[in-house]
């Protein structure tokens, strides 16, 4: 006989939770995840999990720190109540952007969130469009890497006008692999912004490589967290002659003077996905737009316990 499987959540995105059991036709299972008074975690599983596979949804946005200890000690909860296997779905997995040393006596807090995740007794980890993807070679253990590119290839595509029109744009180097990716799925131009500080105390340069002339410039990333970079890069393209200006990206980390800068920026239009919840802030603001890859992450549920592939999912 097949084991059963149970999905549970911490207090990170339980609506994203709700999504994934929707499409699976199951509950989210119960689960108790409080404080003491002294600001403790404080963990206890509702259901009988003995024999059976859990998958645990939470994502390590903000409070990262608290997330994260409520994602292991839940892992560390499930293990020692006899859960068959333990999978951690984490849509957006914090600390990725620290996965090597910039500096002198620096961390790798990729790396140790990792090591954590193993140690507490995680037996797989699912996420999407890390900010490095070497990270997944940071696991002794099995690691799915999803993509939202699906969901954002398909809503773009349905919303743009002309493919000579449109040109894909990386806000900076890093990413123009994803940006190539993008453009060769809409069979749309690419360009790439390169930032330049010519000497120390210096405002940045932003050259321009590629034409966006009269075109509509879709800037790509796979987060915006104060989004310093991506508002400097669409005066950019305003400035270079784009007739248009949107931005797409997967995690809306959305700290700091994020909304204030968007809403002064010439970006028509924000797109995110649901891996991280939206603050209030986020939610009044007009131009952003959310949409849910809850869809992806419950089929990957669904075929990680059948023992399916998941290639097709990775596209």
């Amino acid at each position: 006989m097949s084991r059963d499987f149970k999905v549970f959540s911490g207090n990170s995105n339980p609506e994203f939770a709700k999504l994934v059991c929707a499409y699976l036709e199951r509950p989210l299972s119960s689960a108790e995840v409080a404080r003491f008074s002294d600001g403790e975690i404080s963990v206890e599983i509702g259901e009988n999990v003995r024999g059976i596979d859990c998958f645990l949804i939470q994502s390590t946005c903000t409070p990262t720190n608290d997330h994260l200890m409520e994602l292991l000690v839940m892992i560390d909860a499930l293990k020692r109540a006899s859960a068959a296997s333990i999978t951690a779905v984490i849509p957006y997995y914090g600390y990725a952007r620290q996965d090597r040393k910039v500096a002198p006596r620096t961390p790798i807090s990729a790396k140790l969130v990792a090591d954590l995740l193993t140690a507490a007794g995680a037996n797989r980890v699912v996420s999407m469009d890390m900010h490095a993807g070497q990270i997944q070679g940071f696991f002794n253990i099995p690691f799915d890497h999803l993509y939202a590119a699906p969901v954002l290839v398909d809503h773009l595509r349905t919303n743009m006008e002309d493919p000579e029109k449109l040109v894909i744009v990386s806000p900076d180097a890093g990413g123009v692999e994803r940006a190539r990716a993008y453009s060769k799925r809409l069979g749309a131009s690419l360009a790439i912004v390169d930032k330049r500080r010519a000497r120390a105390n210096v405002s940045e340069v932003m050259n321009l490589i590629g034409d966006v002339e009269g075109k509509h410039a879709v800037l790509l990333d796979d987060m915006i967290d104060t989004a310093g970079t991506l508002t400097s890069a669409a005066a950019a393209l305003i400035e270079k002659g784009a007739a248009k200006v949107s931005a797409y990206a997967v995690h809306p980390v959305l700290s700091g003077p994020a909304i204030e800068r968007l809403e002064n920026s010439p970006i028509t239009e924000v797109v995110v996905t649901d891996t991280i919840p939206l603050n209030g802030k986020a939610q009044a603001c007009s131009k952003i737009k959310v949409l849910s890859v809850s869809k992806l992450f419950g089929e990957a549920i669904r075929r990680i316990h059948s023992a399916d592939s998941l290639s097709s999912l990775f596209i």
